[in-house]
């Protein structure tokens, strides 16, 4: 009980200490607008790739319905938003972004989760397509094609850093729970998980839902920062942009998941000024990793501070 007082209290210095860096870095000037918006970037990916990690790499389940999740949390941000440009407004409409997305994903998993590899694939990137046709086709709601532009700029990096502490700590305390093991288990061996009792297509629903719960509120976050929502930003290859990052972190890796997101979203950086052959370097250093790391850059490995602190008072 001691011990895992003294790593929460580590774990919260450390969180604490890095938000004050990063508040001194602004302050000093040594971040500047740029540097802050890549930061928001990276930390609005980190949400996407910690839900959608749960989903693919801790229960299992081949999912490509993530871009819809997040379009139903970015159109309640800047529906809400529009017509009423207040912080308390903006708050709401992530709340109720949630709330749908975790409808949605209760819904649409019950029968969906049932199916295995391809079929679930299939499953869920129809659903997530269904989702951007009903915003096409929503009038004057989501206006259409064109999308909603001209958003206030609610997004801060504050308010990144807040919802990737929030979003990664409900994670690790959801798979250290009992619901947690059980999702585990299903992933290593769903007929052994059922032999011994388990509700897999519960366990698999549970996780599904909370991916889904995670993808709306970085949408809606998006919607903050970038201040516009258009129905193509939320396709197919928004949702294999985000698993990009999962694969190359590593499956089932949470610490991998947040290295991804940085060193991935720092190439992106370094690359922005060679458009013509940025996509080239990106695809070839993701088939590099593939060959020489095939279970990602860290696989299954986590970052544990409260195995360091016991090697440190043993030695």
């Amino acid at each position: 009980m001691k011990q895992n007082l003294k790593v929460n209290l580590v774990w919260l210095g450390l969180l604490v200490a890095g938000f004050a860096l990063i508040q001194v870095l602004v302050a000093a000037g040594v971040l500047n607008l740029f540097y802050i918006q890549i930061l928001e970037q990276i930390g609005i990916n980190i949400i996407l790739a910690v839900g959608l990690n749960l989903i693919v790499g801790f229960s299992g389940q081949f999912s490509l319905g993530h871009a819809g999740f997040m379009a139903i949390g970015a159109y309640s941000a800047a529906i809400l938003g529009s017509k009423s440009p207040t912080y308390g407004a903006f708050f709401g409409a992530m709340v109720l972004g949630a709330l749908i997305a975790g409808v949605v994903a209760l819904i649409v998993g019950v029968p969906t989760l049932r199916l295995k590899g391809d079929y679930l694939a299939i499953a869920t990137l129809g659903v997530s397509e269904i989702i951007r046709i009903l915003i096409v086709n929503g009038g004057t709601l989501t206006n259409g094609a064109a999308g909603i532009l001209g958003l206030p700029a609610f997004t801060t990096w504050q308010l990144v850093y807040l919802f990737v502490v929030i979003t990664t700590i409900f994670t690790i305390n959801f798979l250290r729970s009992p619901i947690g093991r059980s999702t585990l288990s299903v992933r290593e061996d769903e007929i052994a998980a059922e032999s011994v009792g388990i509700n897999t297509t519960k366990v698999k629903v549970i996780a599904f839902v909370f991916g889904a719960i995670t993808a709306a509120i970085a949408g809606s976050l998006q919607a903050g920062f970038i201040g516009s929502v258009v129905p193509k930003d939320y396709s197919f290859t928004n949702t294999i942009n985000v698993l990009i990052i999962v694969v190359f972190g590593g499956l089932g890796s949470m610490s991998g998941t947040v290295v991804a997101a940085v060193v991935l979203g720092i190439l992106n950086m370094v690359l922005q000024d060679f458009s013509s052959v940025r996509m080239i370097i990106y695809s070839l250093a993701l088939i590099l990793v593939m060959i020489f790391r095939p279970g990602g850059l860290l696989g299954t490995w986590e970052f544990s501070l409260k195995k360091l602190l016991s090697k440190k008072e043993a030695n």
